[in-house]
């Protein structure tokens, strides 16, 4: 048999097992807005509303999973953005706070109920 008849044969019966594991990257403003809410949490003290979280990643396709940090397949990158913003927060702290509770808080413009203040009660168990 010719090598290249062998590699061929040999792709095709390797080329499905090995697709699956395979998957393709969330966009990366999808990285960006996972740590922007990570890094406001962790900076102002906000706790993360889970369900509007993960609406709002469910936007770009992505899960919860896929982004937290560092257990998820691209929580590395999360990690990496979070990191520089928590940092970048931190020297203008109570303006970053103010202008994420605008975007992000319970009345937000961008989507509301993602963060809640600390002291609010947690959802009720279903």
């Amino acid at each position: 048999m010719r090598p290249t008849l062998l590699l061929a044969a040999l792709a095709l019966a390797c080329g499905p097992a090995a697709a699956q594991g395979i998957r393709n990257a969330p966009p990366p403003r999808a990285l960006e807005t996972a740590a922007y809410v990570f890094a406001a949490a962790n900076v102002c003290g906000y706790r993360i509303g889970t369900a509007p979280f993960e609406a709002l990643l469910a936007r770009y396709q992505v899960t919860i999973e896929d982004v937290r940090p560092p257990r998820g397949p691209f929580g590395a990158k999360v990690q990496t953005i979070f990191t520089l913003m928590s940092n970048q927060m931190m020297q203008n702290r109570d303006a970053a706070c103010r202008a994420v509770a605008g975007e992000y808080g319970p009345e937000g413009s961008v989507v509301p109920g993602i963060l809640l203040p600390a002291d609010a009660p947690p959802p009720a168990q279903q």
